[in-house]
């Protein structure tokens, strides 16, 4: 990632009249934008563009990508080029804001566009940037993330303080046969100040078979140890090498998402909860091998991602779920009763966030697990083979539906800081349907994904 990384959202809403026709569709565009420079209004910024587009009665495409140059005061416009499907045809939208000293804020948020198709027009249309609705949601979208961010969430956090765990995970799947990976790379530093040790192990889970798994250690560690994995200075891709009985991998992590911060930001950087959850890059690809007793897999772009935790050991009851949506679009859940005296008595607090279009649901990670009952506060019933998590803010609402069958869940233990034991039940090869509604005078459906044999999930307890 770049360290002078731009990124922010924008919502415009108008009609596009389409050759045939006589009335025109209305439109809507949600577009995620980023630039590997700092955005100045004096300079031309070239960006990419990701997101959502939607005409009525003839498509609903969240899946497109795009340019967008930003030159409000060099060339005196803001130049939009997208491309898209609809009824299997691709489109390609093009238009530009003009920029004028007499009217900026008109100029700035009309935007004229034309949709061709194979060159030939086949339609115009006006866009609009409603201040009204879209400005606050516009001006709290941009981000200026801190140099090498994604560098320093690989880092090791233990400096030798007793009490403490880390770890690293990756999971994927192997988009040609199915077959879902989880490798787990743990510092214990028990609380009595005996040596820390770390251990770890590589699961596969495949379509059809058992369960396969492997673990390595117990060995001393030191907290200028090796890390999980390594990069390279200023390149973005990480290598991940391991050896756990008959397994070996060599896999190369290319990162396509910007960190996701399950827990608020700031427990992770200053760890004063029980633990904190953050994935480095919300969205990976991973190519390179896997060598174990059946065989080799090899993996081209499987989707997946790596997470970290750091905190006093595992919850006393949890769940978790990391779906890829596709398109960059992802859901991570985290749910837990705490293990310390008197938080044990709480239901399970959610962690819940929501990643589409390059913006993030709910806006503030604490929300779902502290929010006013019935209207923010999220809920979790966990157990197996199904658990669940539901919750709602003002205006959106999400169920969430996790079913690990038992042919497909392995069963590991882990020991605490403190020497106390927990069990969890992990199946890379889970199922999810989560399921997005929308108020609009009554609930209505925004969003629907289905994972058969996709998701990643885990039930644990002690």
């Amino acid at each position: 990632m770049s360290t002078r990384t731009t990124t922010f959202a924008e919502t415009m809403t108008g009609t596009l009249h389409l050759a045939g026709e006589s009335e025109p569709r209305p439109a809507r565009l949600d577009l995620a934008v980023r630039a590997d420079a700092v955005v100045l209004p004096h300079r031309t910024t070239r960006a990419r563009l990701t997101g959502r587009i939607r005409i009525e009665g003839l498509t609903d495409d969240p899946l497109l990508s795009g340019e967008l140059e930003i030159s409000p005061l060099a060339r005196r416009r803001i130049r939009y080029r997208l491309a898209f499907t609809a009824e299997g045809r691709n489109l390609t939208l093009d238009g530009w804001k003009s920029v004028t000293r007499r009217h900026p804020l008109r100029s700035m948020t009309v935007l004229p566009c034309t949709v061709s198709e194979d060159g030939r027009e086949v339609g115009r249309g006006v866009l609009r940037f409603r201040p009204a609705t879209a400005l606050a949601p516009f001006l709290a979208s941009w981000r200026f993330p801190r140099a090498d961010t994604a560098a320093r969430l690989h880092r090791p956090r233990w400096d030798g303080t007793p009490g403490r765990t880390e770890v690293w995970y990756t999971t994927l799947t192997d988009p040609r046969t199915g077959t879902g990976v989880w490798l787990h790379h743990e510092t214990t530093a028990p609380a009595d100040g005996s040596p820390a040790r770390l251990h770890g192990w590589i699961a596969l889970y495949p379509q059809a078979g058992p369960v396969e798994h492997a673990r390595y250690g117990p060995q001393p560690c030191r907290p200028d140890g090796p890390p999980y994995s390594t990069a390279a200075a200023g390149d973005p891709t990480r290598h991940i090498r391991g050896t756990a009985g008959p397994y070996t991998w060599d896999l190369t992590e290319h990162p396509a998402g910007e960190p996701l911060y399950t827990f608020p930001r700031w427990a992770w950087r200053h760890p004063v909860l029980p633990a904190a959850h953050v994935l480095p890059a919300a969205v990976s690809h991973y190519t390179g091998t896997i060598r174990h007793p059946g065989g080799v897999l090899r993996l081209d772009r499987a989707p997946g991602a790596t997470a970290r935790i750091y905190g006093h050991g595992n919850a006393r009851r949890w769940g978790w779920l990391h779906a890829d949506l596709g398109g960059g679009d992802v859901l991570e859940v985290v749910a837990a009763v705490s293990n310390r005296a008197g938080l044990d008595r709480l239901p399970p607090l959610v962690f819940l966030r929501l990643r589409r279009a390059g913006r993030t649901w709910p806006r503030t990670a604490l929300r779902p697990a502290v929010g006013r009952a019935g209207a923010g506060r999220f809920r979790a019933d966990l157990g197996l083979p199904e658990w669940n998590v539901t919750g709602r803010t003002a205006l959106r609402r999400i169920r969430v539906t996790v079913r690990q069958a038992e042919e497909r869940t392995l069963a590991l233990d882990y020991t605490d800081p403190d020497g106390s034991r927990a069990v969890c039940r992990n199946s890379e090869a889970a199922d999810a349907e989560i399921t997005v509604e929308r108020w609009r005078g009554r609930w209505r459906p925004e969003a629907r994904w289905q994972l058969d044999g996709a998701a990643h999930a885990e039930v644990g307890d002690r």
